[in-house]
């Protein structure tokens, strides 16, 4: 997981990240009508292809349309500034791998995406204000897409976006997940938001809905701390890195010692039940001989 917003740019664990507000697509001062419209942009071209597409869906509910999503999150405002944040996005992009243990049809992993969004991320996301929040607090709405803009291979590509209201469902809690304090209990902010924290909970949560043994060089830990740990760190990392690659190393030259010790058994015992149909065989011309 980190915080790139290019999605055309493929990495070999779970991506989650939190693009910048900016003056275009991700303008979150306003309306979240452009966001939305954009999010839909795939559909046409599906339904054209006759491909089946997926509506909005929120934690209860599916195939919402953009119109219902554009007013709930854009009427969420109490308070709010003109120029502050209305709403957030989140990306949500599995590996190749992640997606093959998500199901083995679009439909499935389908499924297995809105289960995750809606029994990981959203409550992890929640936890993760430190402000005794609950997954029913969050108002938020997902779109999944099946491709990715820019990509020269578009299988195993499905996304998902989310928006994200800035105010909780009782649209009394502010909650800025871009926010860069964490767990204050002092000042004019309270609580804050733990985006490492988030980043690893949401992938455990991933591993165990999914059954996912995930390797060490997969994982965010590592990813993370090769990133932005220390030197000390870092070589810790590296040293179980080494490890983990030398037990992978002794595996497979178990596998290819079995392998090989299987191959040698079935070759004698090949060559012994030639032997012995020879010897029936000379037997039997030993006799015709006789008579």
């Amino acid at each position: 997981m980190n915080n790139s917003t290019k999605h055309s740019q493929r990495i070999d664990k779970m991506n989650i990240d939190f693009p910048p507000p900016s003056k275009g697509t991700y303008n979150n001062a306003g309306s979240s009508r452009r966001l939305a419209a954009y999010l839909e942009h795939e559909d046409m071209e599906r339904i054209e292809k006759g491909f089946y597409t997926e509506g909005f869906f929120n934690l209860t509910e599916e195939n919402l349309y953009k119109s219902q999503v554009v007013k709930d999150i854009d009427n969420n405002k109490a308070q709010l500034l003109k120029t502050d944040a209305k709403f957030y996005a989140i990306h949500i992009s599995p590996s190749k791998k992640e997606l093959k243990a998500m199901g083995s049809t679009k439909k499935e992993q389908t499924k297995a995406m809105k289960k995750y969004i809606r029994e990981v991320v959203i409550p992890e996301y929640a936890k993760n204000f430190n402000k005794g929040l609950s997954v029913e607090d969050i108002k938020f709405y997902g779109k999944i897409h099946f491709d990715r803009d820019r990509s020269e291979n578009n299988e195993n590509n499905m996304h998902c976006h989310i928006i994200v209201s800035r105010k909780d469902q009782s649209n009394k809690s502010k909650l800025s997940p871009l926010t860069n304090h964490r767990n204050t209990k002092k000042g004019v902010v309270k609580g804050g938001f733990d985006r490492t924290n988030l980043f690893q909970q949401a992938e455990q949560g991933f591993d165990k809905l999914f059954n996912y043994g995930r390797p060490l060089p997969e994982s965010f830990e590592y990813f993370n701390t090769m990133k932005n740990g220390s030197i000390a760190d870092q070589i810790k990392m590296q040293e179980r890195m080494n490890e983990y690659t030398h037990s992978l190393l002794h595996d497979d030259m178990n596998s290819i010692s079995q392998s090989t010790s299987q191959s040698v058994n079935e070759l004698s015992s090949e060559s012994i039940n030639k032997e012995v149909i020879q010897k029936k065989e000379e037997e039997k011309r030993n006799k015709r001989l006789r008579l």
